[in-house]
């Protein structure tokens, strides 16, 4: 018994485990583990007024990520792998700006690990990628990923998934084609579609049948804007996406995409 307490206490007392995060940006592959980044030259406390993952005000200890991407043109294109395969296309422009929003990579300290999602739920670490000031430059929920794995450089993804592009004929003023923006922006870190993506979360959404094809218009609608409302189960991980993240233009325009990619199947 005295040998299992001794065994127990040595346990205890030592360091939990640092996590490790993983760049891959074109010039070789670093890691940096979480003590490194606690301790970063330019980490910093900060504040967030409105935490899209905690849904209230929370405080961090983080880094400005653009003091992590050293090389990255705001031309270029990158790409947030989490723990679970949620994939978060993300432009590198809006990440690398010091303001008026500014990109910070929130570091859990191993030793105050942070709160649940919810209940069975872990909690948004090791990595959470958080924005001060968001509002001010239009940053959308699905920039916010956490319990980031990786960050790597990619081409863009019209380039790399060419099964997602709509009819090369539709002028560049067509709404099909901001609906595909918006797509990226805001589906295709769950989804894919025509088989085309890296996420592993939901469904594809064109095959074998596009929602706009078994949806009613209004039903559809309603289901992006709030689906628990039309579909309610535990499990559910789909987010509802309000006015204030998408507008009815922009829902238009997204759902004007999905009905035009229903005709352009493999």
């Amino acid at each position: 018994m005295r040998h299992c307490l001794a065994l127990l206490a040595l346990l205890l007392s030592l360091p939990l485990s640092a996590a490790q995060l993983q760049l891959e940006l074109g010039d070789g592959t670093r890691q940096f583990d979480s003590a490194t980044l606690l301790n970063h030259p330019q980490a910093r406390d900060i504040s967030i007024e409105q935490d899209v993952a905690y849904k209230r005000p929370m405080h961090y200890r983080a880094v400005p990520l653009a003091a992590l991407l050293p090389g990255i043109k705001a031309d270029d294109h990158l790409q947030a792998v989490a723990l679970d395969g949620f994939a978060a296309e993300m432009p590198a422009g809006p990440l690398l700006q010091a303001g008026p929003a500014q990109a910070w990579l929130a570091v859990e300290d191993p030793a105050k690990p942070w709160p649940a999602l919810g209940n069975g739920k872990p909690g948004a670490g090791p990595f959470y990628l958080v924005w001060t000031n968001p509002q001010s430059s239009g940053i959308r929920p699905e920039q916010w990923p956490f319990q980031i794995a990786t960050i790597r450089r990619l081409a863009p993804v019209e380039q790399r998934f060419p099964a997602l592009l709509p009819a090369p004929e539709l002028p560049a003023t067509d709404p099909v084609r901001q609906g595909f923006a918006l797509f990226q922006q805001n589906c295709l870190v769950c989804h894919r579609l025509n088989g085309a993506g890296d996420a592993q979360f939901g469904p594809d959404l064109n095959v074998p049948h596009n929602p706009t094809e078994y949806f009613q218009p209004a039903f559809l609608r309603q289901y992006i804007r709030d689906p628990q409302s039309l579909r309610q189960w535990p499990q559910a991980r789909m987010p509802g996406f309000a006015e204030s993240v998408l507008s009815e233009q922009e829902l238009d325009a997204l759902l004007a995409y999905l009905a035009h990619m229903a005709g352009r199947k493999p």
